[in-house]
């Protein structure tokens, strides 16, 4: 890994100073829940949290995305990784707006319109997931939250956006009475920093070839032509090319 990339790495993950609610290193609390997909963000984003908490437990959506594969891949890779899996069903929220990400019949933006977010905007979607979470991760006595978003590559999604985050997990501990702190180390990296970040945690092949990023829920490089594919590519050939890791023999 090359000296930049890890310098980026650990001052994106670092603690965030003088922020009670929101941190981006370890936090208070021995356990952690974690919104868990199968894809690439979340995978790395468990292999972190199983980094810095004694316990791991996670949590996945059944949200009516047509790339459900993405379930049996989370499952499997929690299991393997010895971490206690759940999945939600939570259809009503496909139901509440209509996105290439739920309606087969939307042909999915290939790039960001001008002024609006992409159709493959799910709107509320993490709103809910980790609304649900916390009320999850409330009732077993967990204290943190680990999400994989990111607003360096948030492809214009408003709910992956750091205001958001902070605004929601400052609203949860009032309508809960509660403490929960949500984690967000992929918050400030780009996807090359992510993939830098896999091969650090160990895991660069399981998340090269077992995640599934893609919308139409192929694994490892999938499609290669949804917005997801392509921004994960892209993110994959910018550290290949700038590294010194083993990883670089890796063929594109």
């Amino acid at each position: 890994m090359s000296q930049n990339h890890t310098q980026d790495i650990q001052a994106a993950t670092a603690p965030s100073r003088g922020d009670a609610t929101l941190s981006h290193g370890r936090g208070a609390g021995s356990e952690a829940l974690i919104v868990f997909s199968g894809g690439q963000d979340s995978t790395t984003c468990l292999f972190w949290a199983l980094r810095r908490f004694s316990r791991v437990v996670a949590l996945t959506f059944i949200y009516g995305q047509q790339h459900v594969q993405e379930v049996a891949a989370a499952r499997t890779i929690a299991e393997e990784a010895g971490v206690e899996w759940h999945s939600m069903d939570v259809g009503f929220i496909a139901a509440l707006s209509r996105n290439a990400l739920t309606d087969s019949s939307i042909v999915m933006d290939q790039e960001k319109p001008e002024a609006t977010p992409p159709n493959t905007f799910v709107p509320g979607r993490n709103l809910f997931f980790l609304s649900i979470a916390a009320v999850f991760a409330r009732e077993r006595g967990i204290s943190n939250i680990v999400t994989g978003v990111s607003q360096t590559d948030f492809s214009g999604y408003p709910d992956c956006r750091d205001t958001f985050i902070r605004s929601l997990n400052v609203t949860l501990n009032l309508g809960l009475d509660t403490q929960v702190v949500i984690h967000t180390p992929l918050m400030w990296l780009d996807k090359a920093q992510t993939w830098a970040l896999a091969e650090e945690l160990g895991v660069f092949d399981l998340v090269r070839s077992r995640t599934i990023t893609c919308y139409r829920g192929i694994p490892g490089d999938g499609c290669g032509h949804c917005p997801a594919c392509l921004l994960r590519r892209r993110g994959l050939q910018e550290y290949l090319h700038s590294s010194q890791s083993p990883a670089k023999s890796y063929r594109l």
